[in-house]
């Protein structure tokens, strides 16, 4: 992963330095579940924070580059209560209707708009299963901010309003049956299934599905980055 992840940090340092100082660049990294997004959004962060010494040794307080995850837009289980079909929603909570796209849309703008200021996110707790509000902050000094998730880089309704502000969107690629093992085994160890058999079939009918949505919808252009069968790719 280190040669991908050094000539992408490498690109985003080279835009970062033709920019005003007043600007922020925002990434938005997507991929189907299981394609190793996260992974690969949280060492492209790190090595960019590393190589301008923003953090990366921690010889500073202001690191150039942040993460926002998207996993803090998901609608609170209470709020899927009262959908319609709470059944449905609770089932497929993951899908893009199980998420609040027009805020996620808002939080883009003001990051793009706003830059000088310090502009809040939500989290998600696994713990509570539920978001929690204004968990994440992005200051001014975040010149580089990557926003990962399932649906950033989405043109429908909503989610389409978000990415059309992003200065560069990458969609990691997979093999589906490759992304299906990797969710099989993740599921099981994070306690999202009790066994192999519900893990491959949450993947199957809701993780999968999720992510056919998402490469229909994508806005071009995108950065196609292919994810690799390295164990480092396999968390995300």
């Amino acid at each position: 992963m280190d040669a991908a992840v050094d000539a992408l940090a490498d690109g985003l340092i080279q835009t970062l330095a033709s920019l005003n100082p007043d600007e922020r660049y925002l990434v938005g990294i997507s991929g189907i579940p299981g394609s190793g997004k996260s992974t690969l959004a949280t060492h492209v962060c790190q090595t960019v924070n590393a190589k301008l010494d923003g953090g990366g040794n921690g010889s500073s307080t202001s690191p150039i580059a942040a993460i926002v995850g998207m996993d803090g837009w998901h609608y609170t289980r209470a709020r899927l209560a009262t959908f319609p079909n709470p059944t449905e929603a609770k089932d497929r909570r993951g899908a893009a209707f199980t998420f609040d796209a027009a805020s996620f849309s808002d939080f883009v703008t003001l990051l793009k708009t706003r830059p000088q200021e310090v502009v809040k996110a939500p989290s998600f707790d696994h713990s509570l299963k539920d978001p929690v509000e204004e968990d994440v902050e992005v200051r001014p000094a975040h010149r580089i901010v990557i926003i990962e998730g399932l649906y950033c880089n989405c043109d429908d309704g909503e989610w389409g309003r978000g990415a059309k502000l992003l200065d560069e969107r990458w969609v990691v690629e997979v093999q589906r049956e490759v992304a299906r093992q990797r969710l099989r085994v993740r599921h099981v160890e994070t306690g999202v299934a009790k066994d192999e058999e519900e893990a491959l079939w949450r993947a199957d009918n809701n993780d999968l599905p999720n992510g056919d949505y998402l490469l229909s919808h994508l806005l071009e252009p995108v950065k196609r980055i292919k994810s690799r069968e390295e164990e480092a790719w396999a968390t995300s």
